[in-house]
């Protein structure tokens, strides 16, 4: 089933997506105000009951669609994840025994097809395609072996980064990963019903049709499993909370000279089994 969070005239709901449409289940079930509680809520099966048979409410170009889990706890971040993308920084470093870690800020990160906004502080704000974890229960110190069994499904962000402001303190990547609406979350949830979390994915992001990124989680450095083992360890993981599970090499960055993104640019991530998150680039303006 694919779950996504959207607004219909000014009212925020959540629904399932069939074909082209929504069938709008906030309005069936009034006693979950959204999706992160109707996960909390353990309402699974509910969901899916409610939704067969039912007749489409909406067309997917009657709404705007809103971060999967527009009000996540945790974002949690994960820098460095692929081989290709540690091999990029060619300073010779080995692996890390343990991943990078960060967070965002849940007013970082819009909707599919809304624009994603180049601050004017920067002219380097760049793409990120990543999968993505949603969080389906409660969980604490979780073995590798259990992982699968926490995850309510998958979605994809454009963990976008503001690449000089990533650089303004030492050992410190917040200021640039959290400007507002600087990245997108979505298109919608696929729940590990339909989609098997632990199986070989791959990944491609394009900037105006051109594929920029692609890689297959078959290369991640710290997988899904240990991913979600390791950061319960610390963190007690809360249904809704999201996970990005870091980007492959081709980031603008990476370009000599590099190819940050400017106001026009589209940015395409897409998991075949998942969908395509897009989002244009909308320049900001600036505040006198």
């Amino acid at each position: 089933m694919k779950l996504v969070s959207f607004t219909h005239r000014g009212k925020a709901g959540f629904g399932a997506v069939t074909g082209r449409g929504i069938i709008d289940l906030g309005r069936r079930l009034p006693r979950f105000s959204d999706l992160r509680e109707a996960l909390r809520a353990g309402a699974g099966n509910a969901l899916t009951d409610t939704a067969k048979g039912e007749q489409v409410d909406y067309t997917l170009d009657e709404i705007e669609f809103l971060p999967t889990i527009p009000n996540p706890e945790k974002i949690v971040c994960i820098g460095v994840n692929y081989r290709d993308r540690n091999a990029e920084y060619g300073d010779g470093s080995s692996q890390s025994r343990y991943p990078s870690v960060f967070m965002r800020a849940r007013e970082s990160l819009t909707g599919h097809l809304c624009p994603i906004i180049d601050p004017y502080e920067s002219d380097q704000l760049d793409y990120e395609g990543e999968i993505a974890l949603v969080i389906g229960c409660e969980g604490r110190r979780i073995p590798e072996r259990d992982a699968h069994r926490y995850i309510a499904g998958l979605t994809l962000m454009n963990e976008g980064s503001v690449r000089d402001w990533l650089r303004h303190a030492r050992f410190n990547v917040t200021q640039g990963k959290n400007f507002e609406r600087s990245g997108s979350l979505g298109p919608w949830l696929v729940t590990a019903s339909e989609l098997d979390p632990m199986s070989e994915l791959r990944l491609r992001t394009t900037v105006n049709g051109e594929v920029r990124q692609e890689d297959t989680t078959a290369n991640l450095l710290f997988p899904f499993r240990y991913l979600i083992s390791y950061l319960s360890t610390f963190y007690r993981l809360q249904p809704g909370d999201i996970i990005a599970t870091g980007t492959p090499g081709g980031a603008g960055a990476r370009f000599d000279p590099p190819r940050y993104l400017s106001a026009g640019d589209t940015v395409e991530v897409s998991v075949e089994p998942i969908g395509t998150l897009c989002n244009s680039v909308e320049a900001e303006a600036e505040v006198v």
